[in-house]
């Protein structure tokens, strides 16, 4: 039967293939990327973060801020909004003996309230509130709203309260932390009783584009928006930011006590006061402002920041999915593409939650859509260009491809011998002694067997690796296979004077094919004792491993490999430049046999080489189970 080279047509279509399943795959991820900065896309990212904010909430905590409430209940009291700065005026007077550890009013005080008598009440609870702060409102682009200066005198800073929370859907998620208008920028209210309550100044804050420095503490900010800071909702089991109305303190003063050492926030909550906003947590119910605020406290306070994604990160990430896709598709086949199809979805969706888990907050459409256009290129890119016929015509042109190079190489050397010897009873027929007729027929015999057992070897091994042959299963001692390998290549290691010291091997027995095995340790006694200058030496010795294996190596003092080397060997055809240099016949094709045999047993191959200084092959196999 003559056999013929694999067609480079095919080879170079199924190299087209894999280009163009490369090429959708990095499509996938780059459009799933930028199909995130459109707007449908922000908005798909921000339902999802308000989902994982619902879904990972943190634990419970003491909450280190409280509302000082004008609810309903308290506007009644003081005749509406009219009366509110009389009713902040009562309630500092009331917590006042609790020394709360600042006081940040929510309220604007830029006008003349409704009567002078309501203004000297609030001046004087103002003087006596220490660690006061303030709010002011923004004008225009260059002008505050700041609150009277018979207020201001007694406010340890002035802050602001910027109303647009989120620019995209009303949802509160966030709190620019600095607004600047004209030459002056004021810091968030959240942000300003903060730096008061800790004894934090303007000029022991470092800035970086990146994140805010007050006192040592890092909070993770985008400069580009003013340094915007996510907002760490308390969750649900708190029940929100502990709250008491002025209305109730008149009615129970021992709530006072409440206010002890604790970041008091003031202002409105009620219903129809307009400073109401809709919050991840909201369900269609409102959250008054000075409870955002408190909650912007405590996010500092506990330092429970939330960090964007690095865009290198989530492009990363795409590409990574979009790779696995396009691998499953490439190499697996059958149900267990299905299965890594669904593996790639979730984790598409896993890493999100896994990212917010460790407060990292992983826009969720760009590794969604990796995942559904890479695996839709991919399964598209199987079915229509990748054919189970060609994969299984390739394998049986490269099965006969390594026939050939198998005969090339392994088979000279018996071939050669039978050749000659059969030429020189042909030349000397009538001359030559019985005796050395004789000799010569019993080793074109040997060699003619010699060549069957190889034949046979190989045709194991290519049957092996096509699923085509089970492994025999029968015992035999490792002690003897080695000995019985090591006098086979004795006479070849004594050509170049070389040393074959056989250690201790150790007492046990193997079950599988013995044959394939004597193949495998033949070859690499042989190998190293062909890569090895003359009067060298070559070790073989053996020692239990954990568990049920047992480890057989073979040590040379050759011409060794480096680690990139070493890291081809078993690539068939492959070989080293030192090998080729060395003058040695061969083609790369013994490895590869070799790991092919000890795989099929169920074993495993260690290689530790250096250049100049030798090789040591380690075959790790498994001992028979009695």
């Amino acid at each position: 039967m003559k056999l013929s080279a694999p067609s480079r047509t095919a080879t170079s279509v199924r190299a087209v293939t894999y280009v163009i399943l490369g090429i959708l795959v990095f499509v996938s991820a780059i459009a799933a990327v930028i199909l995130d900065d459109f707007s449908f896309g922000q908005d798909f990212d921000k339902k999802a973060y308000d989902f994982l904010t619902r879904l990972e909430q943190p634990e419970p905590w003491a909450a280190e801020s409280i509302i000082l409430a004008i609810d309903e209940q308290t506007l009644s009291e003081y005749g509406g909004r009219t009366g509110i700065r009389a009713a902040i005026a009562d309630g500092l007077d009331k917590i006042a003996g609790a020394h709360p550890r600042v006081v940040a009013v929510d309220v604007i005080l830029a006008e003349t309230g409704a009567s002078e008598s309501e203004d000297e009440k609030l001046e004087q609870a103002f003087s006596k509130t220490p660690h006061l702060v303030l709010d002011s409102y923004l004008l225009s682009a260059d002008a505050w709203n700041n609150p009277l200066p018979r207020f201001r005198q007694y406010a340890a800073a002035v802050a602001q309260v910027h109303s647009d929370f989120d620019r995209y859907d009303g949802v509160s998620r966030d709190l620019p932390l600095a607004t600047a208008a004209g030459h002056e920028r004021r810091w968030a209210l959240a942000f300003q009783a903060y730096l008061v309550a800790n004894g934090v100044k303007d000029s022991e804050i470092e800035e970086t584009p990146d994140e805010l420095v007050p006192g040592g503490v890092h909070i993770p900010t985008a400069d580009r928006e003013g340094h915007t800071m996510r907002i760490r909702y308390t969750p649900l089991a708190m029940g929100g930011i502990p709250r008491i109305s002025v209305a109730q303190l008149d009615s129970k003063p021992g709530l006072a006590a409440k206010f002890a050492g604790k970041a008091v926030f003031v202002g409105e909550t009620a219903q129809a006061g307009g400073d109401n906003w809709t919050t991840p947590f909201s369900n269609g119910r409102t959250t008054p402002g000075v409870e955002m605020h408190a909650n912007a406290y405590e996010t500092l306070a506990r330092r429970m920041f939330l960090v964007n994604a690095s865009q290198t990160s989530v492009l990363l990430s795409c590409f990574a999915l979009a790779m696995v896709a396009g691998f499953i598709y490439a190499f697996w086949s059958g149900w267990i593409t299905n299965v890594g199809a669904a593996a790639v979805i979730i984790a598409s969706q896993a890493i999100p939650a896994i990212a917010f888990s460790q407060s990292v907050v992983w826009p969720w459409l760009p590794d969604t859509l990796a995942a559904a256009f890479s695996l839709a290129a991919s399964a598209a890119w199987r079915h229509l260009i990748v054919r189970r016929q060609l994969r299984k015509s390739e394998g049986e042109k490269d099965r006969y491809q390594r026939a050939m190079q198998f005969v090339t190489h392994e088979m000279r050397t018996p071939l050669t011998a039978i050749q000659g010897s059969s030429e020189l009873i042909s030349r000397y027929a009538t001359t030559m002694p019985e005796a050395k007729r004789t000799q010569i027929a019993e080793m074109i015999n040997a060699e003619s067997k010699r060549l069957a057992r190889m034949i046979e070897t190989f045709l194991s091994v290519e049957r092996l690796s096509a699923g085509q042959m089970e492994l025999k299963q029968e015992k035999f001692p490792l002690a003897d296979l080695v000995q019985r390998c090591a006098e086979r290549a004795r006479p070849i290691a004594d050509r170049k004077r070389i040393e074959i010291e056989v250690e201790a091997i150790p007492a046990e027995e193997l079950t599988g094919d013995r044959e394939l095995m004597e193949y495998a340790v033949y070859n690499l006694l042989t190998n190293a004792v062909k890569y090895s200058p003359p009067e060298t030496r070559v070790r073989v010795f053996g020692e239990d491993e954990k568990g049920d294996s047992v480890r057989l190596s073979i040590r040379d003092q050759g011409i060794g490999m480096d680690k990139k080397e070493v890291s081809r060997i078993f690539e068939k055809f492959y070989r080293t430049k030192r090998a080729e240099q060395s003058g040695e016949a061969g083609t790369g094709i013994g490895l590869s046999i070799v790991e092919q045999i000890v795989t099929q047993h169920g074993g495993s191959i260690q290689v530790e080489s250096e250049p100049g200084k030798g090789s040591q092959f380690s075959l790790i196999l498994r001992r028979s189970v009695s």
